[in-house]
């Protein structure tokens, strides 16, 4: 168990890393941040911020020094960085990122604990592209198997024409095939450094334009009658790679059951209305689980969540909100405004 006044390390300083040295402190932990130069929102709340190239040996051996334990707060962090920390000192496990990072080896890791993703194809070549949409049909997904978030490093394909039109980037790539489905949910779990795993109830997901809009709490019958099949799923998951920490995994609700779309080692946005709509919020509990505290109740204390998205010049507006009595708004501090950056969000709670 990590002493109180204890050192927290975060690799990453956006705004998931803020909300976590948020609830560090309030449990009586200091955080320190570590991430190259940009517009760090975690700074706010750290005693301290290196702002040093993620290979930048000298650096990492420095911050590292200072922490009692590391954890990250997005998945692209490189495995490198993270594995130049403390063995034994790092959670979740850097093999977590190693899974995650390549969205092929990811999936053919849930293959191997009985899931079920979207049909896929590794392309590496235009003939291959060609090869994966005669095969799996069209309309897909052509995505860099690395990298991109937010619909970034990706591509609709309509038809034969469109993949034949298309100029392919210089990197590995998958194909999916389309999945028809009635709604998008995850899956959030935390499973301490004892193994004991927790789930909070899952959200309907709702996505524009590739980025999450909002979370809806009931997520409906679709979703809830496919939640426990996905909760396993999960829970083999965390297993298999020994996770420390909060893990979420994103499905589809199809009439074939769940179909694994990709997870997140890591908090995730569509939990955020744990802050104020669960008894520990999923930021509390990443903690509590990397500082080897036992984990909180998972429970939802309202009848009804409602979280949304503040992108980019919403937030100048979204003050107003305060205006109602169940709305909370988070706004991450980030200086520079634009469309389509997540900027902060808003959670509106239906009273018990």
């Amino acid at each position: 168990m990590l002493k109180r006044g204890g050192t927290i390390g975060i690799l990453g300083g956006g705004q998931l890393g803020r909300m976590m040295a948020m609830s560090a402190v309030q449990l009586g932990y200091r955080c320190i941040a570590y991430a190259p130069d940009g517009d760090t929102v975690a700074e706010d709340v750290c005693d301290d911020v290196f702002t040093n190239r993620w290979d930048d040996t000298a650096a990492l051996a420095a911050f590292a020094a200072k922490c009692d334990v590391v954890t990250w707060e997005f998945e692209n962090v490189p495995v490198a960085t993270a594995v130049a920390m403390p063995e034994g000192r790092i959670f979740p496990h850097p093999r977590a990122l190693e899974t995650a990072q390549d969205r092929l080896n990811e999936k053919r890791f849930v293959e191997g604990l009985g899931g079920k993703p979207a049909a896929y194809a590794r392309v590496d070549s235009p003939g291959e592209l060609m090869a994966a949409v005669d095969r799996l049909g069209a309309p897909g997904i052509l995505k860099t198997r690395r990298d991109g978030y937010d619909g970034k490093g990706q591509w609709r394909i309509g038809s034969s024409r469109d993949a034949d039109a298309l100029r392919l980037p210089d990197a590995p790539l998958i194909y999916e095939g389309f999945v028809e489905f009635g709604a998008e949910f995850s899956v959030i779990l935390v499973r301490g450094q004892d193994g004991e795993i927790r789930f909070w109830d899952s959200t309907r997901n709702v996505h524009e334009d590739g980025i999450l809009s909002a979370s809806l709490w009931p997520a409906g019958e679709l979703v809830d009658a496919q939640v426990v099949e996905a909760r396993r799923l999960a829970g083999e998951v965390a297993d298999a790679l020994k996770y420390v920490g909060v893990l979420t995994c994103e499905f589809f609700a199809t009439h074939e059951g769940p179909i694994f779309n990709e997870m997140a080692p890591r908090v995730h946005n569509s939990g955020h209305w744990t802050i104020e709509g669960a008894a520990t919020s999923q930021f509390e509990n990443h903690i509590r689980a990397v500082a080897g505290l036992p984990l909180g109740d998972t429970a939802t204390t309202a009848a009804g969540v409602e979280m949304r998205n503040i992108l980019g010049s919403e937030i100048e507006g979204a003050y107003a909100f305060l205006a109602d009595a169940d709305s909370h708004l988070h706004d991450y501090g980030k200086r520079e405004v634009r469309e389509g950056r997540k900027m902060g969000h808003l959670t509106r709670l239906t009273r018990a």
